[in-house]
């Protein structure tokens, strides 16, 4: 099958990508600046912690899905789709690094008439300005004349069984009305809804807004579970009830600390900074030492000190049902208790080893046995293969940071 896609950027927002358009029928080349997720797919691994299984990875490479380290394809394509990382720098702004050597990449073989779209989280202004000159300079050719450039945010709800592909909506930006029409037609064949919006700076916004809403919401109820602890208020059970509100409310649920991929973003270059955002960075960054603070009270009110204390992590994941770790709180965690003095070690279905501060740390093999045994079991993380309130039998004490535990079988976050 001839090659119609480029997918640039072979991680978790690359490859969901390149999985769909592959299913969809639409040949597909995945590229990437770094030979390693490459050679890992040629081979039929993943090289995404959970971001694809092998039998996804291996079901695209038998339908035409071909991963290369050869630049050259690249100019033989009729779309390109860039989606390279852009962690947080030290300055807490996006780092575009790969960005811009994937631009400069493509730049080098991009042909008229090419539709380039980017997908990465990038500050809004990123695709008519940094990306446009890079794309232009390289190739000599003029964005919305000799090709068509717009910008797509990436909407991904990893491990979801509702929320796939195709049934959620993608928003596009175009430099030009002609721009947002050849993405249009290009993202129609993958979903069922195409959202335009008026520019590329409103579609970046897009991401930019539903990153931190998730994170200003969480940080809601992160605060809102220390207030009721201290009140002796069930947050879950308010939250339960809040949530049948059918206008003017969206349910969060708090946790040890907030993972994934999307992180908060409240610098955008030299702009004023988001407060609320900022603010909401901190009150997640503090969970983690909450919970650690919540674990050894729980400890000395039942005549154990942290010091030697025995402790069981279940679920280092970020997300359930999910082996990818991206952002987990569980390494932050684990380190604050072994500088308290407690021996740690962990359960985890989907994660067969963990190394904390460059150590292994002990991984429990019956479930079980292993909560019996340790003097306090924190779970961190709510995979479907935990049976709960058999958990809650067998424990010494449990502490439940995600509300999972049936009502007073634990205590709770």
């Amino acid at each position: 099958m001839p090659a119609d896609l480029a997918v640039i950027g072979l991680g978790h927002h690359g490859l969901p990508l390149a999985q769909a358009a592959t299913a969809a029928g639409i040949g597909t080349i995945g590229y990437d600046t770094d030979p390693r997720p490459v050679a890992e797919l040629t081979a039929g691994r993943s090289p995404v912690d959970g971001s694809l299984t092998v039998p996804e990875i291996r079901r695209m490479l038998s339908g035409g899905f071909r991963p290369t380290a050869d630049p050259t394809e690249l100019g033989r394509v009729r779309t390109a789709v860039l989606c390279a990382p852009t962690p947080l720098g030290p300055d807490r702004a996006l780092d575009l690094t790969a960005v811009t050597d994937s631009a400069r990449v493509l730049a080098a073989r991009l042909r008229p008439h090419t539709t380039v779209l980017l997908e990465s989280p990038v500050p809004p202004g990123t695709t008519e300005g940094l990306l446009r000159d890079l794309l232009e300079t390289g190739s000599g050719l003029r964005a919305g004349r000799d090709f068509h450039l717009a910008y797509s945010p990436g909407r991904l709800d990893p491990g979801s069984r509702t929320h796939g592909f195709a049934g959620t909506p993608k928003v596009i930006g175009g430099l030009t009305p002609a721009c947002t029409e050849s993405a249009a037609a290009f993202y129609g064949r993958l979903t069922d809804k195409v959202v335009r919006a008026r520019g590329p700076r409103e579609a970046e916004t897009v991401k930019l807004l539903e990153t931190n809403f998730r994170h200003v919401n969480i940080a809601l109820v992160n605060e809102m579970s220390v207030l009721c602890h201290e009140l002796g208020v069930d947050l879950w059970d308010v939250i339960r009830c809040a949530e049948t509100k059918p206008f003017g409310f969206q349910a969060f649920r708090p946790g040890p600390g907030v993972g994934g991929h999307g992180a908060p973003v409240d610098t955008v270059g030299a702009h004023r900074p988001l407060r609320l955002v900022e603010l909401a960075g901190q009150v997640n960054e503090r969970m983690p030492r909450y919970v650690v603070q919540r674990a050894a009270t729980l400890l000395n009110e039942h005549g154990k000190s942290a010091r030697g204390a025995r402790i069981l992590l279940l679920g280092i994941t970020y997300k359930p049902d999910l082996s990818d770790r991206q952002g987990s709180p569980a390494d932050e965690i684990a380190r604050r208790l072994m500088d308290l003095g407690a021996a740690v070690s962990y359960h985890d279905p989907l994660v067969p080893d963990w190394r904390v501060r460059d150590l292994p740390v002990p991984r429990a093999d019956s479930l079980y046995e292993a909560a019996a045994h340790a003097d306090l079991t924190v779970l961190l993380q709510h995979h479907r293969t935990y049976d709960l309130q058999g958990l809650s039998v067998k424990a010494q004490l449990l502490l439940d940071t995600r509300g999972a535990t049936p009502a007073g079988a634990a205590h709770r976050l």
